[in-house]
């Protein structure tokens, strides 16, 4: 039945008229109104049906200062919507038989270190190459992001990294290094810049005059927008950028431009349909896994429709783009203010052409929960693995016993947990969520947590709030990072640590049992202290969001 179904919706999309109705305009500017105004930043709108761009409109301004309006023509700087045409140049050179995705990045990058491993051009074009995350390593080493950033800074960084937060394939994390890293890759096959590459073998065959990769910040760009944020609830501040770096990020565009690249992925004009396949073919962990991510672009689906789509997020700019082929359809909505919902307003522009043909499955009457069954009769075997744990990426639960039940305390929740087999225990409303307890003595205790593709393990800590200063002090010392020619101290100020730095403000450390210290730094918020057999201290890792084992010595 869904086949029929799905040809009837194509004929009513071809056979709508190209213009919209004006019941339907003013249902898109009524999304937009917050910012169809003079005095605040806003968005740049588009919609794209078959081979034309139906709607495209401006709401706010690109420029505050001088209250130039934003307009379908206004340039943006789309962030991380830059990824999918920095692997679409890596596919065009595979097609034409210059690269294959399985090599070894070292076949092209000899500044590359040897870190042991096999790193392939399909590991940085799905995230799965293990390598750190090149913003996150340049805030570590004192860098602003609002700082110039070049590509030639990001390269030595990357050419010192001595680990990997995990074996190349084992597991998925968002790195923008590996996106530098493939334009650096374009350069070596074809020895142009991507700018150029791009420019040669993507823009000026689609039309897309009004584009470019952005490779210095110094360049004068005519109708482009500048980003901005919330100063406070009346006022807005300047969000600045200045990348002279591509490959991640820093493509230059407008709706207009964006619109046949949108038309691109289903009547191909550059490339052939083997390419927008390669671009588009969800990967795989070394486990099977399949993952919602491609080359650069995300693949699921939106109302039972396949969607293609990425999201960009720089400074105050905020980007989406979403393509749905078997529809012939992409909506886009670009912002220069950060907190706008970009993708939340790109699907309420769908919502208003797509009908939702995905299946719907059965509402299932929720079956009570017998108290009686997540009630203990063994309280003091379960007993001794209560308390708080944590793991090496940082990540805290807690587990508590009330009324001979044990609740699973993830951040804020509290969740009811039914007991299993031997030590274990599942969520009641997601038994896909367990829980393996093991060991006898608080030192030792562990809990492997599984949920679907994924483990990690946590081992319990206890906080000695007692603590004096003469065992603060042993944490106390410089450190040092070879990786990035950085130090940070650690200081005994008022009866607490704090961590410095001479880029940043001290920052408070909380202790989480011995050897884990917290703090509200988003580069390292949190730091796996390394003990010798003496329980002296040598040095700390740094394990924080897309950074895993960048170890700090201790050098005084």
């Amino acid at each position: 039945m869904i086949l029929p179904f799905f040809l009837f919706n194509l004929f009513l999309l071809r056979a709508w008229p190209q213009g919209l109705p004006d019941s339907t305009i003013k249902k898109i500017d009524k999304l937009f109104v917050w910012w169809n105004n003079k005095t605040s930043p806003g968005c740049a709108v588009g919609i794209v049906r078959n081979d034309s761009l139906i709607f495209a409109k401006g709401y706010g301004r690109a420029n505050l200062e001088y209250e130039i309006p934003i307009a379908p023509e206004t340039i943006f700087h789309m962030a991380s919507v830059s990824k999918q045409f920095t692997a679409y140049s890596i596919m065009l050179l595979a097609s034409q038989g210059k690269l294959h995705l399985d090599n070894d990045v070292h076949k092209y990058l000899s500044w590359f270190p040897d870190l042991k491993e096999k790193i392939t051009i399909r590991n940085l074009l799905n995230h799965t190459s293990g390598i750190r995350d090149q913003w996150q390593l340049l805030a570590i080493a004192g860098t602003r992001l609002d700082d110039v950033i070049t590509q030639e800074q990001i390269i030595k960084v990357l050419s010192r990294q001595e680990a990997l937060n995990f074996k190349p394939g084992e597991q998925n994390s968002y790195s923008n290094s590996g996106f530098t890293m493939l334009a650096e890759i374009v350069k070596s096959v074809t020895g142009q810049t991507l700018r150029q590459f791009t420019d040669s073998a993507i823009f000026k065959p689609l039309g897309m005059k009004n584009t470019h990769f952005h490779d210095d910040y110094t360049e004068i760009v005519p109708n482009r927008a500048y980003s901005y944020n919330w100063g406070d609830m009346l006022h807005y501040k300047n969000s600045i950028l200045s990348y002279s770096n591509v490959g991640a990020t820093s493509l230059f565009t407008n709706i207009n431009d964006m619109s046949k690249w949108i038309m691109n992925f289903y009547d191909p004009k550059v490339g052939d349909r083997k390419d927008i396949e390669q671009l588009t073919q969800k990967e795989k962990l070394n486990n099977g896994e399949v993952l919602d991510y491609a080359a650069g672009i995300a693949v699921d689906s939106y109302k039972g429709w396949k969607q293609f789509s990425h999201g960009g997020a720089d400074a105050g700019f905020r980007t989406y783009v979403t393509v749905f082929p078997d529809l012939k359809m992409g909506f886009m909505v670009f912002s220069n203010l950060g907190t706008i919902n970009v993708e939340e307003n790109a699907h309420k522009l769908a919502d208003l052409f797509i009908t939702d043909i995905a299946p719907k499955k059965d509402v299932m009457e929720v079956k009570k929960i017998d108290s009686s069954a997540s009630i203990l009769g063994d309280t003091v075997t379960v007993a001794k693995y209560m308390g708080d744990y944590i793991s090496q990426d940082g990540t805290r639960f807690t587990f508590k016993m009330d009324h001979r039940k044990v609740y699973w305390k993830p951040y804020a929740q509290t969740i009811l947990l039914m007991k299993g087999e031997k030590d274990s225990f599942f969520m009641v409303k997601d038994p896909t969520v367990k829980f393996v307890f093991s060991g006898t003595e608080r030192a030792d205790t562990i809990v492997k947590e599984y949920w679907p593709g994924n483990k990690r393990i946590l081992s319990k800590y206890a906080n000695d709030l007692s603590i004096s200063d003469g065992e603060l002090k042993r944490y106390t010392g410089l450190y040092y990072c070879p990786e990035l020619d950085c130090n940070y101290g650690i200081e005994l100020k008022d009866h607490h640590l704090f961590l410095t730095n001479d880029k940043y403000s001290d920052t408070k450390l909380d202790l989480a049992g011995a050897d884990h210290l917290f703090c509200d730094s988003w580069w390292m918020n949190h730091l796996v202290i390394l003990p010798n057999n003496k329980k002296e201290v040598t040095g700390f890792e740094v394990n924080s969001g897309r950074i895993m084992h960048l170890r700090f010595n201790k050098v005084k």
